[in-house]
């Protein structure tokens, strides 16, 4: 080749170079931690339209792309631990994209206190602690804790008796498993011992957190089998409103709003609800025919005020108002006022302290239609105070010593000439969190109550050790339970319709339990199986028995009861959006033989959960199928009002109730949820005292609305 040919194809080798140089655009940026703000080292930056065509960020935080001009294309970046993150590049834009990513939420990286009163990671907690979200809460549309506790936990089971709500948690009623409300007691009962759990709705609900077994050594009388603990949000933006409306069968319809702000360390939280529902009349015979239409109104305000860190003071104000149309001319009403006020002091990096005071009044009357009096025959009055105090030692190890004290005033129908007693309570425990390495963490408590009116005392230890593998633990723990003989089991006398009498026992000796857990969890990936088994051995039961020479029941102090079982649960979640939870719980309880055995505990219940779900910029949805599994039981029922040993063998059928839930986000700020509960028609064939209160099928639909949202 001469001369005269090479120089024109120098000439168009270097047009088309240059061209290709020219076509080539720079994209730079940084990716950055949202929790920390800082910069990210080794995060992966891929161009999803070139296959291989990618680079990773620098010591920096910063990365360099070079792409061909006149295409668009979207980046992703991602890195372990973190979730991925997409921005679209248009045809001719260059310059600099940064991305701001966050950690993946795990369940088992929630910080968590019931256990111990003291924080710890859901992880690291060495008592065995079960946690429901806002999210599940939320996309279940709960109304009040029955909601909530029979969707997530199998071993629960609500029922109704004298038209009032009562709970069967694991062989534990509800005057053993104590209900709070961010860490603070509730006065009041409906009916055997068991709040009036329609107080306890989900709206501006954080979390609820459930442990079971005994708990008495931090939290005292009641927690014998247990404690649920509901926390309450805060508000954390400048302002924020929620409007929400529920509508369902029977007519049952819930409105409600929760107004916040933030301005400096000055934040307040505003929740209002509205609740009502038509009579339910039931088509096959039973114990018990109807449930009465009832409404109600709850008021809720929390305001905190939070000193440079250091100091913070929350207070709190609630009023609750529900009125059942229970009788032809006259509706039940119940009233509750609470209030009280928290510090929290930090006094340095190792050292805090807080101090509170509670106030709750629970009110039950008779509303006459005819003569519209209202006539309070019914009110518990619960003042409260309370300290807790923690050190910290070389960063880890945690030194808590607190204490209560409780005046609690009844006054009742349920005593002669609705008379009135009152009682002082004090305690004092102290318990130490100890973690020698990193892999093993023992917890141990010791705590004294004293009783003024039974004159009672009570120690309370507890034990428990948490030891760590690579992807799973060891837990294991023991713990005492107790519980002191209420005010109406010490002096109740009460006409029961005419029939019988009611006699309170002021000899009674408290109940007490013996718990112990054995634990294994295993946690991979997205995957998490945990087996859980348990003993408990009840002594001194509080019950009421019939007894002949005053020809009533008298309460006594019962038989020991032992409670065994296993408690399981399996779940997985793909980031194809899938995600399925199966939960078990067996429950064996056996007394002394020639006692009757008339718990109506299930000994087999199972809750299944499978669910898909996606996310996009605007719109994410949420598709979920429940179902609650109960076996059969079989138990005694007495057959004569005047002899407590003639009892005959009765059986509860079992029988599964099934949801379908559809829960929609549109915009980020509106949700919509809708459901078909009791998918396959379930109805009893006789109403008992604890068969589900259903009729068949029934639909709901809820809307709800986060007003600032659509502003910004």
């Amino acid at each position: 080749m001469n001369n005269r040919h090479i120089k024109p194809l120098l000439l168009l080798f270097c047009v088309v170079l240059t061209f290709s140089v020219q076509a080539q655009r720079t994209v730079t940026g940084t990716v950055t931690d949202s929790a920390t703000g800082e910069t990210m080292v080794g995060v992966t930056v891929r161009v999803c339209e070139l296959k291989g065509k990618g680079t990773v960020t620098d010591a920096s935080g910063c990365y360099r792309l070079q792409l061909p001009v006149g295409k668009s294309f979207t980046l992703e970046v991602s890195y372990v631990g973190y979730e991925p993150k997409k921005k679209s590049l248009s045809a001719n834009e260059k310059g600099t994209v940064d991305f701001v990513i966050r950690q993946k939420t795990s369940l088992l990286d929630m910080v968590v206190v019931t256990g111990t009163r003291t924080p710890k990671l859901l992880k690291d907690a060495p008592i065995v602690t079960r946690v429901i979200t806002h999210e599940a809460i939320e996309m279940q549309d709960a109304t009040d804790i029955r909601d909530v506790l029979q969707t997530e936990m199998p071993g629960v089971e609500f029922s109704y008796s004298m038209g009032q709500q009562v709970v069967n948690i694991q062989g534990f009623g509800g005057n053993s498993v104590l209900f709070l409300v961010d860490g603070e007691r509730l006065a009041g009962e409906s009916v055997f011992g068991n709040l009036d759990y329609s107080r306890l709705n989900m709206d501006n609900v954080e979390r609820v957190e459930i442990v079971k077994g005994a708990a008495s050594s931090l939290y005292g009388s009641d927690a014998v089998g247990g404690v649920v603990n509901i926390i309450t949000r805060n508000s954390d933006d400048r302002w924020n409103l929620n409007l929400n409306t529920r509508y369902a069968s029977h007519n049952e319809q819930r409105h409600g709003g929760t107004l916040g702000f933030k301005a400096g360390g000055l934040s307040s939280i505003t929740n209002v609800q509205y609740n009502s529902a038509d009579a339910i009349a039931f088509s096959n015979d039973g114990d018990f025919g109807s449930l009465a239409a009832h409404h109600s109104w709850n008021f809720k305000e929390k305001l905190t005020y939070d000193i440079a860190n250091r100091l913070k003071i929350t207070a709190k104000g609630g009023y609750f108002f529900r009125e059942r149309e229970s009788q032809p001319m006259a509706n039940e009403r119940y009233r509750d006022f609470c209030g009280g006020v928290t510090a929290d002091y930090n006094i340095d990096s190792n050292n805090s302290l807080s101090a509170a005071y509670n106030f709750d009044q629970y009110d039950k009357s008779d509303y006459n239609l005819t003569s519209l009096l209202d006539v309070r025959d019914y009110s518990n009055v619960q003042n409260s105070v309370r300290t807790l105090y923690n050190h910290t030692f070389s960063g880890k190890d945690i030194l808590t010593l607190g204490g209560d004290y409780l005046h609690d005033y009844l006054m009742t129908y349920q005593f002669a000439d609705n008379g009135a007693k009152f009682q002082h309570t004090a305690d004092v425990f102290a318990q130490y969190d100890w973690n020698p390495t990193k892999k093993l963490n023992v917890i141990g408590g010791l705590r004294y109550d004293y009783y003024s009116d039974a004159g009672m005392h009570s120690l309370s230890p507890k034990l428990g050790m948490m030891y760590k593998f690579k992807h799973s633990s060891l837990r294991a723990s023991y713990a005492k339970g107790f519980r002191a003989p209420k005010l109406k089991e010490m002096y109740m006398n009460f006409d029961m319709a005419s029939i019988f009498m009611i006699y309170g026992n002021p000899d009674l000796k408290p109940e007490k339990s013996h718990n112990f857990t054995l634990a294994a969890e295993y946690t991979k990936n997205s995957y998490n199986l945990t087996v859980m088994g348990f003993y408990n051995n009840v002594t001194d039961r509080i019950a009421t028995a019939w007894d002949r020479e005053v020809q009533g029941q008298v309460y006594v102090n019962m038989s020991p009861l032992q409670i065994a079982g296993i408690d399981a649960s399996a779940s997985a979640r793909w980031s194809c959006g899938l995600g399925v939870r199966l939960s078990y719980v067996y429950t064996y309880e056996h007394i002394e033989k020639g006692q009757p055995e008339l718990s109506s505990t299930r000994p087999h219940t199972a809750t299944v959960r499978v669910e898909y779900g996606k996310k996009w910029r605007k719109y994410g949805f949420n598709i979920a199928l429940n179902g609650r599994i109960l076996s059969a039981v079989t138990c005694d029922e007495y057959t004569s009002m005047t002899d407590y040993t003639q009892t005959e063998k009765a059986t509860y059928p079992g029988y599964t109730i099934w949801k379908l839930t559809l829960s929609q986000k549109i915009a980020k700020a509106i949700t919509l949820n809708t459901a078909i509960d009791n998918l396959f028609n379930y109805v009893p064939e006789y109403y008992y005292s604890n068969s589900p209160a259903t009729t068949g099928t029934t639909f709901s639909v809820g809307l709800s609305v986060d007003m600032e949202r659509l502003f910004r």
